[in-house]
């Protein structure tokens, strides 16, 4: 025997002795009374003293194994299921991956998924505290499994299980809180494998206590996999469900400025968008919104703007909702979007930071002297008087791109450039590459070097230039005497955003003479990033973009003044340009969201940054700043990384300016960036498998599912078998056998003595 469940309960065997007790009181009550007819009697007794006394004793033993397996039973006694366990000391290890997504966080009544899961994982633990055989326990979280390779440790790590060890675990439990991650069980599975490596002698029982949410669980092919190697390497595996049902929820999916330029004092649009999780639509969905500078306290409230209220978003749709946003002075602003508590609270915000500068550089290059279409384009970009568009155009020739470094422009248009010399070739590509916006109107100077622009701009796709043109050089539109259809065939697409729909009056004036037309044999590739955006009346390509490295590129087959066609002269000219530079310039690494989790990564330039970096995190009072040293590149640059970054808001990095570009001395002020750590939306899909449906997805798989709420420490997982059953039938056995010989062992008058004397009984 190894143990039993409820070891204290054996004190009940003192209870055994009742029935001795009971027996000496029985003989202290009897009087000794001579009497001459019992004298005959006893002399009669002591022939057969020895079998009575026998029977009586043996009656006494059945009543107190009676006693004693009624204790038993309640006590739970176990024994050994293996042989070998018999002559060995083979460790249990009891191997807990709790589940801490925010999905986990799912609130009803007066108790969370969390809070079910906590409580499992407190009862196997003080469960395996009251067992014999040696025990250990290990305990690793779902969030901690993408940090284990910076040297995170699970909670819990192979530690003994002994006296003090339930509530140990209690109070590490207790320091626990849902993450804000949508870490999913398949790490944590391969995690395990890794580094448990081979079981060895030890019998391994892995606890997966998770609220098996669709998202996950659905299409388990991965995980099947690893369950099923786990049950290959003799894993026992319970799969432990933390929640009852599906409840609704909704989710803040994204925050973000959308179209306009992005500079002080100059009104553009952000977008919200939320994501509905319920089987029933939503009504009148408020979404609360603050704003305030970064310079104050990026963790404290903020001045409230005008709700956005969304009318009614259908079961499982998102709804996007714009609104306006301005702010007159430049620098970072933070922006905050809130719901309604619900269930799931981690995805009722979100957060957006923007950095407004005070104008956006523009370089235009035009490869005319005079210059003429750069000053349509910068007329339309900065007409100037009172009104104010944000940016700043810079007219240069094309030696400038050889010349001069361009990372300080936010875009660049080329304006009937005919050559550039392979210097401002990589230039331009290495902007490109590293995020930055690149238009191209072609002119009358490229007439002749269609050839060298697909040779330098184009070659055979690996230029930037999207798309090739016939080397016969431009051509004229055919006019249409036959029915009258617009030149310009627009997509949709954020710069053509003023000439979108049917009925508007602007497109339908613009007339296009001349253009370049492509190979008639070219299309993009159906895997590429190359689009055609408008196209002639004719179906010829007018205007193509395509992705180049992190940035982008809008090619016009036309010229930008009004020579080839009179689109300067129409109103929609201005409101295009601008959309299309504001398309081209949004590249702010800053103003992107970041997922919860993730690493906050840092380049930075040797000569101009020092080599100190210190972080703030949500949560943190305003002077407690985590400082990290950068560490020098092979690029030449300074790389820094935050790896703690696992919740949502607002984390900012100081960045300390060099002196005279030393790189070793820090002078003041400081540089503050702002960045936006936002949750995964998807994770606030609460949608759960049930047993039947797992058990489906999970089929051939050898595991046991349960229930959080009602999971006890199942006996079949302690290091033998529960033999209480056996000692029910004992006990059965026991008490017939006792009725039997207490019957035997008493007196009991023969038929004939209870006969009257006429008929002839004794009288």
């Amino acid at each position: 025997m190894s143990g039993f469940l409820y070891s204290p309960l054996l004190w009940g065997l003192l209870i055994v002795g009742v029935p001795v007790l009971i027996h000496l009181i029985n003989m202290l009550r009897h009087r000794r009374v001579e009497w001459a007819a019992m004298e005959f009697l006893l002399v009669s007794q002591k022939k057969n003293r020895t079998w009575i006394v026998f029977k009586q004793l043996l009656l006494l033993l059945l009543r107190m194994l009676a006693v004693a397996t009624i204790v038993l039973i309640v006590a739970q006694p176990l024994v050994h299921n293996r042989l070998g366990e018999w002559f060995g000391s083979t460790n249990t290890h009891h191997i807990v991956l709790l589940d801490d997504s925010y999905s986990m966080s799912d609130r009803w009544a007066d108790t969370s998924a969390f809070q079910e899961a906590v409580a499992c994982v407190e009862r196997i633990g003080a469960e395996a505290a009251r067992q014999i055989r040696p025990q250990t326990f290990t305990l690793l979280r779902f969030s901690r499994v993408a940090q284990l390779d910076r040297g995170t440790q699970p909670d819990l790590w192979e530690e003994p299980v002994g006296a003090e060890f339930a509530s140990r675990l209690s109070e590490t439990l207790g320091e626990i809180r849902v993450s804000e991650t949508s870490a999913g069980p398949a790490e944590a599975l391969e995690a395990i494998g890794q580094l448990l490596g081979d079981p060895a002698d030890e019998r391994r029982i892995v606890y997966l206590i998770s609220d098996f949410r669709a998202r996950q669980w659905n299409d388990p092919t991965e995980l099947k996999k690893q369950l099923t190697g786990l049950s290959e390497a003799e894993a026992e595996i319970h799969l432990i469900n933390c929640v009852d049902r599906t409840r609704p929820n909704l989710a803040i999916s994204s925050l973000a400025p959308t179209g306009g330029i992005r500079a002080a004092g100059v009104q553009f649009f952000m977008e919200v968008a939320v994501q509905n999780f319920a089987l029933t639509p939503a009504r009148d969905v408020s979404v609360f919104l603050e704003e305030r500078e970064s310079s104050a306290s990026p963790q404290g409230e903020g001045a409230s703007r005008p709700a956005v209220t969304i009318a009614e978003i259908p079961p499982g749709q998102t709804v996007k909702e714009r609104f306006r946003a301005y702010f007159p002075a430049a620098g970072e602003h933070l922006v905050t979007a809130r719901l309604k508590p619900d269930a799931v609270a981690a995805d009722d915000s979100r957060y957006a930071a923007v950095d407004l500068p005070a104008d956006v550089p523009v370089l235009l290059i035009d490869g005319s002297p005079e210059a003429r279409d750069a000053r349509y384009v910068s007329i339309a970009l900065a007409p100037g008087g009172p009104v104010r568009t944000g940016i700043r155009p810079q007219i240069e020739t094309p030696r400038y791109l050889s010349l001069k470094p361009l990372g300080e422009f936010r875009a660049i248009t080329l304006l009937d450039v005919e050559r550039l010399d392979k210097s401002a070739v990589e230039a331009l590509e290495e902007y490109l590459r590293a995020g930055g916006g690149v238009g191209v109107f072609l002119g009358e100077r490229c007439s002749a070097e269609a050839r060298s622009i697909n040779e330098s701009f184009y070659r055979q796709g690996a230029g930037f230039f999207p798309v090739p043109l016939l080397e016969a050089g431009p051509t004229t539109l055919p006019v249409s005497r036959v029915e009258r259809i617009q030149d310009l065939q627009v997509e949709e697409h954020p710069i053509f955003r003023i000439l979108a729909g049917s009925r508007n009056p602007f497109i339908a004036t613009v007339v296009v003479q001349r253009y370049f037309p492509v190979p008639e044999d070219w299309k993009p590739q159906p895997d590429s990033t190359t689009r055609v955006i408008a196209r002639l009346r004719n179906g010829a390509p007018l205007a193509v973009e395509r992705r180049f490295g992190e940035g982008r590129v809008v090619a016009f087959l036309t010229t930008a003044a009004p020579v080839w066609n009179n689109w300067a002269r129409n109103p929609s000219f201005a409101a295009a340009m601008l959309d299309m530079h504001a398309y081209l310039s949004q590249r702010s690494e800053n103003e992107a969201s970041h997922r919860v989790g993730s690493k906050l990564e840092l380049e930075l330039k040797k000569e101009e940054y020092g080599k100190q970096v210190r972080f703030s995190k949500p949560g943190d009072n305003p002077g407690a700043k985590v400082a990290i040293d950068a560490n020098p590149t092979t690029k030449g640059t300074l790389a820094v990384s935050l790896l703690d970054t696992q919740q949502s808001g607002f984390y900012q990095a100081e960045l300390s300016r060099s002196e005279r570009g030393t790189g070793v001395t820090p002078v003041a002020p400081s540089e503050v960036r702002t960045f936006a750590y936002n949750v995964d939306a998807e994770e606030g899909n609460l949608k759960a498998l049930s047993g039947r449906e797992l058990a489906a997805g999970l089929e051939g798989v050898d595991y046991r599912y349960e229930q959080a709420a009602a999971f006890q420490y199942a006996l079949s997982d302690l290091p033998g078998s529960n033999i209480s059953q056996w000692l029910l039938y004992l006990l059965v056995g026991l008490l017939i056998g006792e009725q039997i010989l207490a019957w035997s062992a008493s007196y009991h008058p023969p038929s004939w003595s209870s006969k009257t004397p006429a008929q002839g009984g004794l009288r």
